[in-house]
């Protein structure tokens, strides 16, 4: 298959999917499709083994179990208690409840995994209250947006399990290097609500709480601490694999749930439903992904591109200033988990070919689909928080909000790119 014959059938591909055919769909009739094209209809028997090999795939399991443990932190109110926890210590810098916002969205994405759940679910709890104080709806609902993004960056990461199992590359490394770009992407978000609080002349702070309180309310953040720790620790010192950090994690949220008063049937049927709902989702669309790769490889065509692309006489860092402008024009009408799963195949080999560390490669993937979830007309982010504004005005603020925030995201990616120790220095010490 040549690479213009690819590059009408990646089109095809997403066409469908702009069209609102489901991407599991999508991605699968493209890969059979261009299976039978090259090979006819025997290409049909290789396809069981690789889906039989997909879920008999132990890595995969932790996928449940991370989404299982969001649920339950989410269902049980800690999240609630952690933003009224934030807010007493984050309050009183220029921004006020800003800072709040990100903060929240930063802890919670260390136990949920993802930017959907974590934007939603702490713009429930802050958007009534930011509006009661007179807080600029258009600057609230861009922190809550961006901060959200922040799910799928700072481990557990389901987008990470993801392009681990489409790469082969240990998730437990790309958990560990997630952490530092998280948390310095964290800061730089906090630090532009300084910035653009100070100089717009109208600076957010909330009344001083004494110090005695403050302390007080130290013990909501000890769940989202401690699973966390318990996820990442196992995995950092290789106490446990990925799927049994996952499972220490929901042993953990458990205890915390029922330390709550919140364990009931009724929290548990809630909890395992949705869990069924999004893993079956997920995993569909991975099986998917694997049937487009078997004819992608038996093709050659991930061969063809890398061939075609070093034709083109592109350095490591030329190929990635381009996949910027690529994914950041893709996530414009794409989701994350569409982005990932129709152009890793085709730009991972590309990248490891040319140089690139495949973990560090994980780490700029991710980032490129945190933009996808801020940059209009299909981010998901924004409709999400849009949709959860009390006031219910139009999707423009949220889009105008969430705006200097992509900008600092592109920016903090040139960073990594200049400095690629931010996100490898971490897993090469495990």
């Amino acid at each position: 298959m040549s690479v213009a014959v690819f590059g009408l059938a990646f089109a095809a591909m997403i066409g469908m999917m702009l069209a609102g055919i489901p991407i599991a769909v999508s991605m699968a009739a493209v890969g059979i499709a261009g299976g039978i094209a090259a090979y006819g209809a025997p290409f049909m028997d290789s396809i069981a083994p690789v889906v039989w090999g997909v879920h008999n795939e132990n890595l995969l399991t932790s996928i449940p179990l991370f989404v299982l443990l969001g649920e339950l932190l989410l269902r049980s109110g800690i999240a609630d208690r952690m933003f009224i926890a934030l807010s007493a210590w984050l309050g009183r810098l220029p921004g006020g409840l800003l800072h709040t916002n990100i903060g929240s969205c930063a802890l919670f994405a260390a136990t949920s995994g993802s930017s959907v759940a974590t934007a939603a679910t702490v713009g429930t709890v802050a958007l009534p209250s930011l509006q009661r104080r007179g807080y600029s709806m258009r600057a609230s609902l861009g922190s809550l947006a961006a901060g959200g993004t922040l799910g799928i960056l700072i481990p557990p990461s389901v987008n990470m399990i993801v392009y681990g199992s489409l790469t082969n590359t240990s998730i437990g490394k790309l958990f560990v290097a997630g952490i530092i770009p998280g948390l310095l992407l964290t800061g730089c978000f906090m630090l532009w609500i300084w910035i653009s609080s100070v100089m717009s002349g109208d600076v957010k702070r909330e009344e001083r709480v004494p110090l005695a309180q403050r302390i007080a309310t130290l013990r909501h953040l000890v769940p989202p601490l401690v699973v966390f720790g318990t996820v990442m620790g196992s995995l950092y010192f290789g106490i446990a694999t990925t799927t049994e950090s996952a499972a220490l994690g929901v042993l953990a949220a458990l205890f915390f749930v029922w330390r709550s008063g919140q364990l009931s049937m009724e929290v548990l049927r809630t909890c395992f439903i949705s869990t069924a709902r999004v893993s079956g989702m997920i995993l569909l669309i991975i099986t998917a992904a694997f049937i487009l790769n078997l004819t992608i490889s038996l093709t050659g065509v991930a061969e063809a591109m890398t061939k075609w692309v070093a034709g083109l006489g592109l350095s490591a860092t030329g190929l990635v200033l381009a996949l910027i402008v690529f994914y950041l024009v893709l996530g414009m009408f794409m989701d994350v988990l569409s982005m990932q799963v129709a152009t890793i195949p085709i730009t991972y080999p590309i990248a490891v070919a040319l140089g690139v560390d495949p973990v560090w490669f994980g780490i700029f993937i991710v980032l490129m689909c945190e933009l996808g979830l801020i940059t209009p007309p299909v981010g998901m982010n924004l409709f999400v928080v849009h949709g959860i504004r009390p006031d219910k005005g139009g999707i423009q603020d949220v889009m105008w909000g969430a705006l200097p925030y992509v900008v600092i995201m592109l920016g903090f990616t040139l960073l990594l790119i200049a400095v690629p120790q931010l996100a490898t220095w971490l897993p090469g010490r495990m």
